[in-house]
């Protein structure tokens, strides 16, 4: 095996992993020769990189390399002009759950920030294509300040809404806004599943201390979803330890979830605590006029694939009143009418959406209100609506009450303030409370349980 073979097979490489793993993982390396023995090894920038490639590509590098001289059996990585310890002596099978590496918006060489094992980030999902309204407006503020890199004036920023309202697009955006405008900075951005996974793999290895030095090392992370570390006592306490390291080094922490800090279930509460420390942000569910505008940008960028398609008036206003609680099911919507139109040479007509778009429309006819639950529950327990949503505290209103609380934010899009609002003005501490108390009895009481299955099929059918 020789330099030049090396170099002929660089292309076949690129071609096979993609040209953002390319440049960020390959290129960096240089091939050094074959030792006795077939060990075919490599210099590196980083022991890092070494053992990324290594669990990451070292399958696809070893058959290639194997092809073309059947000498070759093993790689080995070591750091060039160092002390040419390996990295990893032979290459390790890809775990299936190993995260990819983040694509490198056209650098010629890795930065710091690609040689971090983020999640790799959605070219879509950018503050240009990012929708402004009022229910959003705030989170954008926020996120566009942090954005600009300068000096931290909320850490950490908390992120939370329902399904399909923005939070990933966010993170993105800020990723990619810091990774353009501040490429000095090191940004991590991945999901909690993946911090999760990497300190097991981390425990499972023995290599803990490069596990802390290498997140500690950050300047800004940003944990998705981080909910999914409710309940994994070890991973919290690893994620506490992390969260107060970079605190106390003054860095950025963005993290994301679906609910807010406190209605997270199986959090431990010194990291509630900290994750309510900083500014906490909820991305309220999506009025008429954002999803007008959402629509509207989405068809813009149809137009240039799509040219000669007609859309009738009045159809995007239709989408946006009759598609209301998920925006990617709106967007889905639109992609589909938009490529069946095309597929049949039709013009978009009020007819062929409703024919196209039929089991979306059906499924988004369905929605209850908080409203509604009320008045079923208050007819159920033979009580009237006044006393369930009024002041009073016995118990023959109070149970009722939690039920019908506790069915709002199992059946509705709706914030827990916004529930508590809607029976006479409570905190949302209030309707955390109810919601865990029927939640606690469901398991305990059979005639509680029995109430609220009884509630949930007279309102779902």
């Amino acid at each position: 095996m020789t330099k030049d073979q090396w170099g002929a097979l660089q292309s076949q490489l690129s071609s096979t992993i993609g040209e953002n793993n390319y440049k960020t993982w390959i290129e960096p390396m240089e091939f050094h020769g074959v030792e006795p023995g077939g060990v075919a090894v490599f210099n590196v920038p980083t022991n890092f990189i070494g053992t990324y490639v290594s669990q990451n590509f070292g399958d696809i590098l070893l058959a290639k390399l194997s092809g073309m001289d059947t000498d070759v059996r093993r790689l080995k990585f070591q750091v060039a002009n160092a002390d040419n310890r390996p990295a990893a002596a032979q290459q390790q099978p890809r775990p299936a759950a190993q995260a990819q590496a983040q694509p490198a918006p056209a650098a010629a060489a890795p930065t710091n920030s690609d040689l971090l094992p983020g999640a790799p980030l959605d070219g879509r999902f950018t503050f240009d294509s990012f929708v402004v309204g009022k229910p959003n407006e705030l989170a954008h503020a926020a996120a566009k300040r942090v954005a600009e890199g300068g000096q931290v004036t909320f850490n950490p920023l908390f992120l939370y809404g329902g399904v399909g309202l923005g939070k990933t697009h966010l993170m993105h955006a800020i990723a990619w806004d810091l990774r353009n405008n501040r490429p000095d900075l090191n940004v991590l951005y991945l999901s909690a599943e993946q911090f999760m996974y990497r300190f097991v793999q981390a425990l499972r290895e023995r290599r803990m201390m490069d596990f802390k030095e290498l997140f500690r090392s950050v300047d800004v992370l940003m944990v998705d979803d981080v909910q999914f570390i409710a309940g994994k006592d070890s991973t919290q306490e690893e994620f506490f330890h992390t969260f107060n390291a970079l605190v106390d080094q003054n860095k950025q922490i963005i993290i994301s979830a679906d609910r807010a800090p406190d209605e997270i279930k199986d959090l431990e509460n010194r990291i509630r605590s900290r994750l309510q420390s900083g500014l906490v942000v909820d991305l309220h569910p999506t009025d008429y006029e954002l999803r007008l505008g959402i629509l509207q940008s989405k068809v813009q960028n149809y137009r240039e694939q799509y040219p000669a398609l007609q859309l009738d008036d009045g159809i995007l206003e239709f989408l946006a009143h009759r598609i209301s609680t998920n925006v990617r099911v709106l967007e889905g919507a639109l992609t589909r009418l938009f490529a069946f139109a095309s597929l049949v040479g039709q013009p978009i007509t009020m007819e062929l959406t409703q024919d196209c778009l039929a089991d979306v429309l059906r499924a988004s006819d369905r929605k209850i209100s908080i409203e509604e639950i009320q008045r079923k529950v208050a007819e159920h327990y033979h009580i009237r609506l006044s006393d369930l949503i009024g002041p009073k505290r016995v118990r023959n209103f109070a149970r009722p009450r939690q039920v019908a609380m506790y069915l709002c934010k199992q059946l509705t899009a709706r914030s827990l303030p916004e529930i508590g609002r809607r029976f006479g003005g409570r905190d949302h501490t209030t309707v955390m409370h109810g919601v865990k108390r029927i939640e606690e009895l469901r398991t305990q009481d059979s005639q509680i349980a029995d109430d609220v299955e009884l509630l949930r099929r007279a309102l779902e059918a």
